[in-house]
């Protein structure tokens, strides 16, 4: 387990449901990632880089909506500026599985409560 953290603090992280809406190859990732255009409705439209590749095709991610940390820092991969977080969890084989909502259709940009 991580160390604890107060309410305060988990109350700065910007968790968001968004629609992934371009799915691009990541050949200069060190590791099979994608590279990933997510529209967050009013936020407006953010890039992430996704180590994802071996669970999800291109096609199976677009359209798909997905919960992402909003409020990170640009973080620079390679040639590329990832500007949030896609959230996951590693399944039992070392795999990332996303995260995303139960119910389809949500509005892009509603923060996790």
């Amino acid at each position: 387990m991580k160390p604890e953290i107060t309410f305060e603090e988990f109350s700065k992280i910007d968790i968001r449901i968004g629609t992934i809406t371009q799915v691009k190859d990541f050949p200069n990732a060190r590791k099979p990632s994608y590279q990933l255009t997510i529209d967050f409705g009013g936020l407006d439209i953010k890039k992430s880089s996704a180590q994802i590749t071996h669970l999800y095709s291109k096609e199976a991610l677009l359209n798909k909506q997905i919960l992402a940390v909003v409020n990170f820092s640009k973080k620079q991969i390679a040639n590329f500026f990832s500007e949030c977080l896609v959230l996951g969890i590693e399944n039992s084989q070392k795999k990332i599985v996303l995260l995303q909502a139960s119910k389809s259709n949500l509005k892009n940009g509603q923060p996790v409560n």
